[in-house]
């Protein structure tokens, strides 16, 4: 047979719907996850209300998702959670910023050089392993009770995430694709900017995710003891006035914040992974 006056038939994809009928199936998708979550959460809400009724604690100190409603509309009215969460969006964003830069220079470094992968590597393996209110006794000694305090704690508990995220994006590049990309000129910071970093961005971007998780862990945490406005502040004085609806809901909007950001920037990002990668055809 004659190779040269035949055609190779085109390859196949995982989805051969055409796209009408592909974004009718996601429609019905998304519609499906959102009715489940509306019956899960419904439940949930009327469980915690019967809890609150007739559970074994009085209702002041299990106080149901009515009065802390309440407690959060109040808030919200007399601007004590706003300004408290824009105190405590800046710290996370400033100690959050921080490790990102640090993370992907430090990351990339342990790669490059073998001799600091086997040391410091071993190091940041540990570290990132130790609880990040661990960091606040030190931080109260080195800088005293001051932003700089928190913001340190909130480097030291996202950094590692961002780092080992970074370390192993790269390190896991298949290096296919670094042949072929060499083969075709490209040599250095070209190289990483369009041939690693768009490989190893899904796993990064893991790592990114966790570090903001671990940020804002290590905030709540830090708060916690220094006397400002701050979402941390108002659970500890929710705490002090007995009020546990207050607490209940700084907890809420601490929950609605961290889920707003996560759709806000990770999701989208995570939906252009998926759908780079080949396997975002079946996300709501």
């Amino acid at each position: 047979m004659d190779i040269h006056t035949h055609t190779l038939p085109a390859p196949t994809t995982l989805d051969t719907a055409p796209p009408r009928a592909r974004d009718r199936r996601l429609t019905r998708l998304r519609r499906s996850v959102l009715a489940h979550r509306i019956v899960f959460f419904t439940v949930l809400l009327c469980a915690w209300e019967l809890v609150s009724r007739v559970g074994p604690w009085p209702d002041y100190l299990m106080p149901g998702p009515l009065a802390v409603g309440r407690a959060l509309v109040a808030g919200l009215r007399n601007g004590l959670f706003v300004h408290g969460a824009s105190v405590s969006l800046v710290r996370l964003l400033i100690g959050y910023g921080l490790s990102l830069v640090g993370g992907v220079v430090l990351g990339t470094l342990l790669v490059r050089y073998t001799a600091l992968r086997n040391t410091v590597g071993t190091l940041i393996v540990g570290l990132q392993a130790l609880p990040s209110v661990c960091w606040l006794p030190l931080a109260i000694l080195w800088f005293g009770l001051n932003e700089r305090a928190i913001i340190f704690v909130v480097v030291m508990g996202s950094l590692f995430s961002v780092v080992l995220g970074v370390r192993d994006g790269i390190a896991n590049t298949p290096p296919i694709f670094v042949k072929a990309a060499r083969n075709l000129g490209a040599t250095g910071v070209r190289l990483y900017t369009e041939v690693v970093l768009p490989a190893a961005f899904p796993t990064i971007l893991a790592g990114l995710k966790q570090g903001w998780a671990f940020a804002w862990r290590s905030l709540m945490a830090a708060e916690l003891l220094y006397f400002s406005l701050s979402l941390g502040n108002l659970l500890q004085t929710g705490r002090d006035l007995n009020d546990a609806a207050q607490v209940m809901a700084v907890m809420t909007l601490i929950i609605l914040v961290g889920v707003t950001f996560n759709q806000l920037l990770f999701a989208p990002l995570e939906r252009r992974v998926a759908e780079r990668w080949g396997f975002g055809t079946t996300r709501a």
